[in-house]
């Protein structure tokens, strides 16, 4: 049974972190840590009660696709109906539009529950907030007034639509085209894997579609944002005739299958009516706005279903009696989480899980005093820092949760691999995250290409500096605490070491820099987790003695295992960054 892990976010949060600094703006004057906890409970409660038990139905029974539209999984209408009731929608929203203004790293904190309870159902309100933001920021007066109060409230959904058969990632040739027609545009074409594209839980979806305005240029300079509402809304907000817009079908995925992932066809009649959003040619601008928010919620996802596929393995290994582990037992079988291998795998599984919570929520603190900060210095410091961690976050963190489900599968032994255990079901859903929004190449080109390069690597010294004057002083007693700050710290050396490398790469040889951006990415998502949990270790090591005792000292084994058999990665990691390209460039492509 999932149990979210209320009180490890709230670790991070307050005592970590430090967010109830965030009170002093007088935008979230009423956070505090007392209101982060009363969500956080009340976010449990529906991810355990509500979103935990449709999750493996929803796998075995999917959504259906019928000619009046798709069908969710039985269920499914009724979890969506109480999350709208509850208010979910409107966390983090603008409070103008009807939402309640919370900070940015308490909405990732409450996304986790939902994707570890129920990945599938998760997405399409991620993918509403991102509408929600994209218009806020970007859309005219009427547009918010027309589409954000009933979105806000979770009367409507939205989708992000980008994707053509022949534009995957290349949104450059996206061909898709709107057609002036008065005060809107028409818009013709088909795109593919839109997430929640179409189904029955609201009388609306809010479609944000990429297309090119007639005579446009060619490329990205020629794309524009436009809304195109499944069905058309009136002036006074009722909604009117169904839109030219019509799902063609669902895919049959490796997993979240009860997530529709749909084809959709604008414009098979007369043309899908559309709104402009914004000016013509700043559609991937603007589109932007939504990937980067998903990008860093897709990071969460991944360690997420990882979460809960270590409580799923450690509750099979404490209850699995298989044989006998070479140390002093009692007589007969024991359960298997007292093998020294199991409980190597449950480590790494928390550890690195722990690390991934840690920086990602870190990450979404950085926004917060993007935002919020009373001090200009602070404010662009934490953007610099935001934008460099984001493709860190979605690129490793999604490639932990894949480890960390496939090591779930192998502590259930054979019965992992049988879909009854439910262990199987956390590595399909969580696969597809290493691809949303962009791949983790695409995330480690962006890293290297655009936020290294761009300013020679200011802003990675920047967090490099700040890591070792961090762990430089922090002082313990602890002998544990003291071995993992050491190793922390050479782990930061090391990732200084390969950043010096690659940028001397991509002045000379950018092409031997993009072979290793990988390498690159998931060296940073290391030693940044490594930085992380040194810190969160030398917390807990001053409170093991405490109430909440275990709770302590299991942070900081969790941290001593994470430095002793997680860290050293970071040694093979630099030796590839520094010399594995050239393996690459030097490697025909006929020789494959």
């Amino acid at each position: 049974m999932y149990r979210a892990p209320v009180r490890e976010v709230r670790f991070v949060l307050e005592e970590l972190l430090g967010a109830q600094r965030l009170a002093a703006s007088p935008q979230l004057r009423e956070y505090s840590n007392e209101l982060a906890q009363s969500v956080l409970e009340e976010a449990a409660r529906f991810a355990e009660n509500v979103l935990e038990p449709l999750n493996r139905p929803g796998d075995i029974q999917g959504v259906r696709w019928t000619e009046d539209g798709v069908v969710t999984a039985p269920g499914f209408r009724e979890a969506y109906r109480q999350f709208v009731e509850a208010g979910w929608p409107a966390l983090g929203a603008s409070p103008e539009y009807g939402g309640q203004r919370t900070p940015r790293v308490l909405n990732m904190a409450v996304a986790e529950f939902w994707a570890s309870a129920n990945l599938a159902f998760k997405l399409g309100p991620m993918l509403t907030h991102g509408a929600v933001h994209a218009l806020e920021l970007c859309g005219t007066e009427a547009q918010k007034q027309t589409y954000l109060p009933p979105m806000v409230r979770g009367e409507w959904t939205g989708t992000m639509v980008l994707t053509e058969p022949q534009a995957g990632s290349d949104l450059g040739q996206v061909r898709t085209r709107a057609v002036p027609a008065g005060d809107h545009y028409r818009l013709f074409g088909q795109k593919i894997f839109i997430t929640w594209g179409d189904h029955d839980l609201t009388t609306n979806t809010i479609h944000m579609v990429l297309a090119r305005i007639e005579g446009a240029p060619p490329g990205v300079r020629g794309i524009s944002l436009f809304i195109v509402p499944k069905v058309l809304v009136e002036p006074d907000g009722s909604l009117g005739a169904r839109n030219d817009v019509r799902c063609l079908s669902i895919e049959h995925k490796l997993g979240i299958h009860a997530s529709p992932t749909c084809t959709l066809a604008f414009g098979e009649k007369d043309g899908a009516v559309a709104y402009l959003v914004g000016e013509p040619g700043h559609g991937l601008e603007y589109m932007f706005i939504m990937m980067n928010s998903a990008r860093l919620s897709v990071g969460t996802e991944g360690y997420a279903v990882g979460e809960r596929a270590f409580q799923r393995a450690l509750e099979w290994a404490r209850a699995r009696l298989q044989g006998k582990p070479p140390v002093a037992a009692p007589a007969g079988p024991l359960a298997i989480v007292h093998h020294p291998d199991v409980k190597r795998m449950l480590l790494r599984m928390k550890s690195q899980t722990e690390a991934c919570r840690a920086l990602t929520l870190y990450g979404a603190f950085q926004l917060d005093l993007a935002e919020f900060d009373g001090s200009e210095q602070v404010r662009a410091a934490a953007r610099t820092r935001a934008e460099l961690l984001t493709p860190i976050i979605k690129g490793w963190c999604t490639e932990i949760g894949n480890e960390v489900t496939a090591i779930g599968v192998q502590v259930h032994g054979g019965m992992g691999f049988i879909e009854e255990t439910g262990a199987a079901q956390y590595a399909r859903d969580v696969r597809i995250t290493t691809i949303y929004e962009g791949t983790t190449g695409i995330q480690s080109n962006d890293l290297i290409g655009r936020k290294l390069a761009r300013d020679r690597g200011t802003a990675m010294s920047a967090l490099l500096a700040e890591m070792e004057q961090e762990l430089g002083a922090l002082t313990t007693s602890d002998a544990t605490v003291e071995s993992v700050r050491r190793a922390a710290l050479a782990g930061v050396g090391l990732l200084g070491r390969a950043t010096r490398s690659l940028l001397s790469q991509l002045a000379s040889q950018p092409e031997r820099a993009m072979a290793v951006s990988v390498p690159y990415l998931k060296l940073c998502g290391y030693v940044a987790g490594g930085w992380l949990l040194a810190k969160s270790a030398a917390i807990a090591a001053g409170r093991a003695q405490g109430s909440e005792g275990q709770f302590y000292s299991a942070k900081v084994h969790s941290a001593a295992f994470y430095a002793a058999q997680v860290l050293p990665v970071a040694t093979a990691l630099t030796q590839v960054v520094e010399a594995g390209g050239a393996s690459v460039i030097a490697t025909d492509a006929a020789l494959l």
